[in-house]
């Protein structure tokens, strides 16, 4: 029950984890909004190949448990490559990135393809009207719009991301959990580090969805206009 003890010594292991948290979830969205998109194309896509790619991706991995993907990704996914490339190992920070980027592409791509339908047809319509070829079409005037539509669900998304990592303590990641749980497994200070925790968590957050409230503001606005 010692706050200024906890307060002291675990905030220089918490903020190490932060750095880590923070690192992993930028990373991880910049790669799931890459994975998104071409998931959300493919499901488009009027190959049924291509459809059938995405569909089964964004169902497995909507489908199952991101702790479970964690785990297949850092201690399954090694092991299978080991038969072939013995000596392959995932760092820890490697396994969470994949994992992060994969389950948050799943998301993505469904938050792509609402974006996309929402983009009036008029539009579209107007376009192939004047001689623009479908492509043109598609990459200059429907994805800016969708894009922009789609913002404030992507910060969502990323407020979803950076909460998700709490969940890569499993497999060693360090980061923020994982150095609270390593400080309170040492101190015995349970209560205090994991309420520290907590608030560390509540900031960054909080911070994150008023950015979100701002942004959804700013292009609710915009639209209207």
């Amino acid at each position: 029950m010692n706050f200024e003890k906890v307060l002291s010594n675990a905030t220089p292991l918490l903020l190490e984890g932060l750095k880590i948290t923070c690192l992993i979830s930028v990373v991880s969205i910049a790669i799931g909004i890459v994975i998104g998109l071409v998931m959300c194309l493919f499901g488009m896509s009027r190959f049924k190949a291509l459809r059938g790619i995405s569909a089964a991706y964004i169902w497995l991995i909507r489908g199952t448990p991101m702790l479970v993907q964690a785990l297949v990704v850092y201690f399954g996914i090694p092991q299978m490559i080991n038969l072939f490339w013995p000596g392959f190992t995932l760092s820890s920070i490697t396994a969470g990135i994949i994992t992060l980027s994969l389950n948050a592409g799943a998301y993505l791509a469904e938050i792509f393809r609402g974006g996309i339908s929402a983009v009036p047809k008029g539009q579209v319509e107007a376009a192939r009207s004047l001689g623009l070829p479908y492509s043109k079409t598609f990459f200059k005037i429907i994805l800016p719009q969708a894009v922009k539509i789609a913002i404030p669900s992507m910060v969502n998304q990323f407020i979803i991301t950076v909460k998700d990592t709490s969940i890569l303590s499993v497999i060693g990641l360090p980061e923020l959990a994982n150095k609270a749980k390593v400080y309170a497994g040492s101190s015995y200070l349970y209560f205090g580090t994991y309420t520290l925790l907590a608030v560390y968590y509540l900031v960054i957050i909080s911070i994150l969805m008023l950015i979100a409230k701002y942004v959804e503001k700013k292009f609710n606005y915009e639209r209207k206009s």
